[in-house]
């Protein structure tokens, strides 16, 4: 059985839903549109407000990954994804869309569903510098310290 958080959330715009899981057992809830924005084709983007602000529990973070479907049909995508959201984060959700498709422009409506939310358990880390790490040698050599 999941593990069940209670994320409080402030409505902005009273005619837009609260976020929701489409079936049970989904991992993410829709964001949708609060705004139209006009994506041109060819790397047009926007920053979308989604009339919702909220406040996730520390241990938490939010992630904001694009909608497989806007993907595929339009190839509508987020231009920071995933992005993250800490949970001492209080403002409007804003995401952040693009327009990959080479010709089509695409116009998000008020109220689309434009992303999704996924609410993520996170672990404290404590960094502790060593002279040396253990474990195999993988990926490291002297021309090639680090690639990210």
């Amino acid at each position: 059985m999941s593990k069940c958080v209670v994320v409080d959330v402030q409505r902005l715009d009273p005619e837009l839903p609260l976020p929701r899981t489409a079936h049970s057992g989904d991992a993410g809830v829709d964001l949708h549109a609060r705004e139209a924005a006009l994506l041109k084709a060819n790397g047009g983007r926007a920053l979308i407000p989604t009339g919702i602000a909220i406040a996730i529990p520390v241990g938490y973070m939010g992630i904001v990954v694009p909608r497989s479907g806007l993907a595929l049909k339009h190839g509508i995508s987020l231009v920071n994804t995933p992005g993250i959201i800490d949970s001492g984060y209080r403002g409007e959700l804003k995401v952040v869309v693009i327009n990959t498709d080479p010709t089509e422009d695409y116009k998000v409506q008020r109220g689309d569903r434009i992303a999704q939310l996924v609410i993520q358990e996170i672990s404290a880390v404590t960094w502790r510098e060593v002279d040396a790490l253990s474990g195999e040698d993988r990926g490291r050599s002297e021309e090639h310290t680090s690639e990210l």
